[in-house]
């Protein structure tokens, strides 16, 4: 899934001559934490946050302190064009809420950790009326398609797949989101192959 498709286009804007309360005043009215600062043609001149703007609005209080100076000046950005999970990547290691999209050096877009979580949410079908069985296997191709057929054979209808990013041993867990339906079927012939079953959820 590519940026472009998850990004929020032409996202609100300020520019570096704007002021800190105009700042927050404008995420206040859109309800937003992030705002690219652009300059002529939407290029990219940095970024501000709400957080960020909030300790600046304590220190312009004692002190001469413009919007100028609390601008991200080189932002952490990413291309429309690539995956959603450079996005993740990139706004997980360096801990971020947000990001601007840029092609080139001109704003196209924005996008959050919220749009990130979304599409997640959506990819695993969490919010569709589901069932959920979590599985031990053995770390090898034969072990998993040896559980997904005893899933299937035994009426789970898989929505998604997912796993542990490390393994335990030369075993993983699987966590199979099924359209609902009682699992209790399914588990008892899991566990008759020898499969370990940690969850079931229906």
């Amino acid at each position: 899934m590519k940026i472009e498709s998850l990004m929020v286009p032409d996202p609100i804007t300020i520019t570096e001559n704007s002021s800190i309360t105009e700042a927050i005043d404008l995420m206040k009215v859109n309800s937003i934490r992030h705002l690219p600062v652009v300059g002529k043609n939407k290029t990219l001149k940095g970024f501000i946050t709400l957080s960020v703007l909030k300790q600046g609005l304590v220190h312009t209080m004692i002190g001469d302190l413009s919007l100028n100076d609390l601008i991200i000046k080189s932002p952490i950005t990413v291309s429309p064009d690539e995956d959603i999970e450079v996005a993740a990547q990139k706004i997980y290691n360096h801990k971020i809420g947000g990001m601007p999209v840029v092609k080139g050096n001109k704003l196209v877009g924005i996008i959050t950790v919220t749009d990130i979580l979304g599409a997640f949410i959506n990819m695993m079908g969490l919010l569709t009326s589901s069932s959920r069985i979590d599985v031990v296997v053995d770390d090898t191709q034969e072990s998993f398609r040896k559980a997904l057929r005893i899933i299937q054979e035994m009426g789970g209808d898989i929505i998604s797949v997912g796993m542990t990013a490390n393994r335990k041993g030369s075993k993983r867990t699987y966590y199979f989101r099924l359209s609902a339906c009682d699992t209790e079927t399914i588990r008892g012939s899991l566990e008759k192959e020898g499969f370990k079953v940690e969850s079931a959820i229906d």
